[in-house]
């Protein structure tokens, strides 16, 4: 699937001025949440975005992540229609330097967006997840040759496109739920805005990426 197709310039040219982390794993973030949670407002996004300690998105790419979130849970909550999920990352037409590092970030994404969803696991989805961790764990260095080439990167790429096909069909709960936001009023100001006004004594620590828990040592 072409860069125009899959969304790919889409997200580039809206998100292209925010730079705490990349689409495709701003794009693996929305897909774990997605799994679990129903599609969030706006405002909510921002609150979820804020408390993870990112930057606030620019209003068109906060609409396109409403959008897109909204579109993925719809997608994600069909067993027929999940099948077609595919991860936000660059077409062949891109290096594979580039689209294994996408992939990566992608993977790094979902671990941290499903993770704070506080959703139990059974033992298939735990060892899913430690694979994907895997994936988020790669070293590769822009002149070094990707083991396996074109074809380890298919594998992994559908090893991953599965995992959020495979969670589709849990329950969902709404976002505003979720221990990262709860008690939370949903247009309260975030931390960093507390911070900034000196009504916190110290920054608050930004909510561990679950990857942490699980990159080999």
């Amino acid at each position: 699937m072409n860069d125009n197709i899959s969304g790919w310039n889409t997200w580039s040219n809206t998100i292209e001025d925010w730079t705490d982390v990349s689409i495709s794993e701003l794009h693996g973030l929305m897909t774990g949440l997605m799994t679990a949670c129903n599609a969030p407002s706006e405002q909510e996004w921002a609150t979820v975005l804020a408390e993870l300690s990112f930057a606030p998105l620019p209003d068109a790419a906060l609409t396109l992540l409403a959008e897109e979130g909204e579109d993925t849970v719809f997608q994600l909550k069909d067993k027929d229609d999940a099948y077609a999920y595919m991860p936000l990352v660059p077409d062949d037409e891109h290096s594979l330097y580039e689209r294994v590092i996408a992939l990566k970030q992608w993977a790094n994404g979902f671990m941290t967006g499903f993770g704070i969803t506080d959703c139990g696991l059974t033992a298939e989805e735990n060892e899913m997840l430690s694979d994907l961790a895997k994936i988020g764990a790669i070293r590769l260095e822009e002149d070094e040759e990707y083991e396996g080439g074109e074809e380890s990167y298919l594998y992994i790429y559908e090893f991953a496109r599965m995992i959020p096909v495979s969670f589709a069909t849990r329950k969902r709960k709404p976002v505003k739920e979720l221990t990262l936001i709860s008690g939370l009023a949903i247009n309260a100001k975030t931390t960093k805005e507390l911070q900034a006004e000196g009504k916190l004594p110290k920054p608050i620590p930004p909510v561990l990426n679950v990857m942490n828990q699980h990159n080999p040592s």
